[in-house]
C-alpha cells in the first residue's frame, strides 16, 4: 500500500482497527511513499558499498591487520555426517546468496563490491581423527583460534571460510569465520536454518526447498545509495546533528585506567535475571504499554545516572534495520547501531 507507520504510532494505538483508521486516514490524504520500492536493481554500473559496509571498510583500511570485525563459530556434530551432503549444501549457499562470494575492491578511487561467479565448492577437511580424544579437542580449539586470529582480506577474500574438523568417524566440528561487512546477527541464523534445511534434504535424496529469492544484497546497496541522497539524505543528516547535539561522555569512576581507542580488549558481563523478577517486570511492561526491552533499558539508564550522575544519558543499541519484508530471508550487513538519548533532569517518571 505504500503506508508508513512510525513506531510512536504503534504503541499509541492500542489496537489493530486504530492501526487500520490510521492507513485509511494516510490513504485517504494521498499521502506519498518517502521510501521508493525495494526491487531487483539493473547491474549495468559499479556496484557501490551500503552505507553500512562503507562504515566497515574504513575500519578495515585504518586497522587491516584487525580481527574485530570478523567472527568464528563452532558447530558440534554428533553422529553420522555425510562430508559430501555438506560440501554440496555449502556449495548452495555460496551460490543463492552472491554476497557469500562478494569481495571489495578500489575502482577510481572508490570502494566497490565485486561479486565473482558461482563456482564448485570444495570443504576443506582436517583429519584429526588419529589422535586420541583428548589430544583431538585440544587440537581442534587451537586450529579454531588461529583461524580467528587470521584477519579476513577484504580485497582477495575469501570472506566466509569453512573447514571441517573430523575427531573421530561420528564426532565433527564444523569452523566458520566470517567478516562482519557480509553478515550481522540475523543474517546468521539466517544461513543456519538455510544450511539445515538444505542438508536435511539432500542427505534424504530431495531437491532443495528453498524458495528463490527475491533480490540479493548488492540490490538492497544500489536502492539504498538511490534513496539516501539529495534532500532524503540532508534531510536525515540535519535530524541526527539536533538529536546528537551538546552530547557529553559519561564519566563513570572506575578503578584501572580506561584502555586507548585502538585497544581490540574487551569482555562481556553475563548474569541471569530470576524467574519471579522476570515475570514482575513483563507485569510492569504491560502495564505501562511499553517492550521489556524499553524497561530494561529505563532501569540501564538510571543506573548509568545514578554512577555518573549526569542526566544526559546516552546508549547505543542495535537495530536489524530490515524495515521490508524482501529482506526478511537475505544474507548481509543491515544491523545498525541506533543512538538513544534520554534526560533525566528534573526526576521524570
Amino acid at each position: 500500500m505504500g503506508v508508513e507507520l512510525s513506531v510512536r504510532s504503534l504503541f499509541e494505538t492500542s489496537s489493530v482497527a486504530g492501526l487500520a483508521r490510521q492507513i485509511e486516514g494516510q490513504l485517504r490524504a494521498g499521502k506519498e511513499r518517502t521510501m521508493p520500492p525495494l526491487v531487483t536493481m539493473p547491474r549495468k554500473q559499479d556496484l557501490p558499498l551500503s552505507f553500512a559496509q562503507q562504515r566497515l571498510w574504513f575500519m578495515d583500511r585504518l586497522q587491516p591487520e584487525s580481527t574485530a570485525y570478523q567472527g568464528t563459530e563452532v558447530l558440534h556434530f554428533h553422529g553420522v555426517l555425510n562430508a559430501r551432503v555438506l560440501e554440496r549444501s555449502l556449495e548452495k549457499l555460496m551460490h543463492r546468496h552472491e554476497i557469500l562470494r562478494t569481495t571489495f575492491a578500489v575502482q577510481a578511487g572508490e570502494p566497490m563490491q565485486v561479486i565473482h561467479p558461482a563456482a564448485r565448492y570444495y570443504l576443506p577437511v582436517i583429519d584429526l581423527s588419529g589422535l586420541k580424544q583428548e589430544q583431538g579437542a585440544l587440537q581442534a580449539r587451537q586450529v579454531a583460534r588461529q583461524d580467528a586470529r587470521h584477519p579476513c582480506n577484504l580485497d582477495k577474500g575469501p570472506l566466509l571460510r569453512v573447514h571441517l574438523l573430523r575427531l573421530e568417524m561420528q564426532e565433527h566440528r564444523v569452523l566458520l569465520t566470517i567478516h562482519h561487512i557480509i553478515t550481522d546477527g540475523w543474517s546468521n541464523e539466517v544461513l543456519m536454518h538455510e544450511l539445515t534445511q538444505l542438508y536435511e534434504a539432500y542427505v534424504a535424496g530431495r531437491s532443495s526447498p528453498l524458495a528463490p529469492l527475491p533480490l540479493q544484497y548488492a540490490d538492497y546497496a544500489l536502492w539504498q545509495r538511490e534513496w539516501l541522497q539529495g534532500e532524503v539524505l540532508e534531510t536525515q543528516l540535519a535530524y541526527w546533528r539536533k538529536q546528537l547535539a551538546g552530547i557529553t561522555p559519561l564519566k563513570l569512576s572506575v578503578n584501572r585506567p580506561h584502555l586507548s581507542a585502538e585497544s581490540q580488549q574487551a569482555g562481556t558481563s553475563t548474569f541471569v535475571v530470576p524467574t519471579h523478577l522476570c515475570e514482575a517486570l513483563k507485569r510492569l511492561s504491560s502495564q505501562e504499554q511499553v517492550t521489556g526491552f524499553m524497561t530494561f533499558l529505563a532501569a540501564f539508564q538510571i543506573l548509568l545516572h545514578y554512577y555518573s550522575g549526569q542526566d544526559d544519558i546516552v546508549v547505543g543499541t542495535d537495530v536489524a534495520n530490515r524495515h521490508q519484508v524482501e529482506l526478511e530471508g537475505l544474507v548481509g550487513f543491515f544491523v545498525n547501531q541506533l543512538v538513544l538519548r534520554v534526560n533525566l533532569s528534573g526526576n521524570p517518571t
